[in-house]
């Protein structure tokens, strides 16, 4: 427990975790957009993992048409009750898929969101994502074209309903981006979130 302790990782049962619902900090989305071109005013995307709309809000306050959903109401405005599984084609009119999926499932859901084949996949990860082996198929030739890494962690990573101490993450998080149809290497930079 030492170890983990001073590596800043604990083990949490998915019972305690509640289906990872660990809500995105408002600061992670600004430095996305100011990198990222999401398309026109009025793009259609798809945000999956919508809990309480800390993606959904400020990318429909950008102007963007978003469309969200959520295995479970977690007070998201206009948030449909939907499992991201079941879906076998993005909605009408949508080609961008943009959230914070739970980490428990992470690897099914990115091979999920790729056979939807969207334009753009964008996903909060945690670097660590890049580091096995099983996900070779898809971070090799899958499309992953940019990877943009937060310069100091991120604050706040605490699941829903948590009361301990309020601290930064004790992991490093990036935002991934597949391209449909991209087959070069991904590239990487360094974002910040605490710039304007």
């Amino acid at each position: 427990m030492a170890l983990d302790h001073s590596c800043q990782v604990q083990r949490h049962t998915l019972a305690e975790r509640q289906r990872d619902e660990y809500d995105t900090p408002p600061v992670a989305f600004p430095p996305l957009l100011r990198v990222e071109p999401l398309g026109p005013v009025g793009t259609r995307i798809l945000e999956s993992c919508a809990g309480k709309g800390s993606l959904v809000v400020p990318l429909r306050a950008a102007g963007y048409d978003v469309i969200a959903s959520d295995i479970s109401d977690r007070g998201c405005p206009d948030c449909a009750v939907a499992d991201f599984f079941d879906l076998t084609q993005l909605p009408a009119g949508c080609d961008s898929l943009l959230t914070n999926p739970p980490y428990y499932c992470v690897e099914q859901f990115v091979r999920h969101a790729l056979t939807l084949r969207p334009r753009l996949l964008l996903l909060l990860l945690r670097l660590a994502f890049m580091e096995s082996r099983r996900r070779t198929d898809i971070l090799e030739g899958a499309g992953l074209a940019r990877i943009h890494v937060f310069d100091r962690r991120l604050p706040m990573m605490h699941r829903s309903g948590w009361s301990g101490r309020r601290a930064n993450s004790g992991m490093a998080f990036g935002w991934f981006v597949w391209e449909r149809d991209y087959r070069g290497l991904a590239t990487i930079d360094r974002i910040r979130w605490d710039q304007p």
